[in-house]
């Protein structure tokens, strides 16, 4: 029995032309066609029946299907309306499924509450792959519910959050995200998986969330990270103390009470070091 009835190109036509559907390049869509991929993400995402789930850009609901099988509750947030038609007769279908008619980098938490009257602990989504990292950013600064993402990102995007200290992909986002959530597993997907094809490698990538630190140390964190990648070949003290318009002295008397090495940059430093180098400045009155 297959994880989702729409998941194939045959099936996946059909709806489209039932509904006089057609892809939109803008927003990235490209539907998942391969039912085998469905019930990796399945697995990976590892749901039980108490899940409460959000997914984000569930198109035609190829996944969403899959997701109501498993999950107590699916919210699911579409911003191309053009879409309700497929969407009504898959929410007829699964009273569990509540669809959300919104962008998801402008929707509120209270939006997403869902069948059972509970926010989310759990992200499973084929992303639109133009926002992705920042989707996947925004949901876990704004909801404390969430618990876990698996998401089918470009690979690339996946190289982004998965990156460790030292590597080129490594840098201000991965920072921001690890503070949040760390990669705990991965898979990649051929391009023949999806209509239309897209041009780029895709993967998906699991990530749980981390211990909590307080939110005024994240904040200061994240503030550190944007400033020290602001100029990426430079030593951390010049880089911040160009991006703050501050004096290199105050920099570095900051960075040296935390024991960090204000002439090494920025990409050495893993993200726990980022909050230490946020207190510091913050500290020293460098950060508001």
């Amino acid at each position: 029995m297959p994880f989702s009835p729409l998941a194939s190109p045959s099936a996946t036509i059909d709806v489209l032309k039932r509904h006089g559907l057609a892809t939109r390049k803008r927003l990235g869509q490209h539907f998942l066609v391969d039912d085998n991929v469905v019930g990796r993400i399945l697995d990976l995402a590892a749901l039980d029946d108490a899940a409460r789930v959000l997914e984000i850009g569930p198109g035609i609901g190829t996944l969403t299907w899959a997701l109501a099988s498993r999950a107590r509750s699916v919210v699911a947030v579409e911003r191309d309306e053009r879409l309700a038609p497929a969407l009504r007769e898959l929410e007829a279908s699964c009273p569990n499924v509540t669809v959300v008619y919104a962008d998801a980098l402008l929707v509120e938490a209270g939006r997403l509450v869902g069948a059972d009257g509970s926010l989310p602990g759990a992200m499973v989504a084929n992303l639109p792959y133009a926002v992705a990292a920042t989707v996947v950013l925004r949901f876990f600064e704004m909801l404390e519910s969430l618990q876990s993402a698996t998401v089918m990102v470009q690979a690339e995007v996946a190289d982004r959050m998965a990156a460790v200290p030292g590597t080129k992909q490594y840098g201000a986002y991965t920072v921001k995200l690890q503070l949040l959530a760390r990669p705990t597993g991965r898979f990649a997907v051929s391009r023949s998986c999806f209509l239309p094809p897209p041009r780029v490698d895709s993967a998906v990538v699991r990530l749980d969330r981390v211990s909590e630190q307080p939110r005024e140390d994240i904040e200061a964190a994240c503030a550190a990270a944007d400033a020290a990648f602001s100029q990426r070949r430079k030593t951390v003290r010049n880089a911040i103390s160009s991006a703050l318009s501050v004096p290199t002295t105050k920099v570095v008397e900051a960075l040296v009470s935390e024991d960090l090495d204000p002439a090494q940059r920025a990409e050495t430093f893993a993200p726990e070091e980022y909050v230490r180098m946020g207190r510091a400045l913050r500290r020293h009155g460098l950060l508001p």
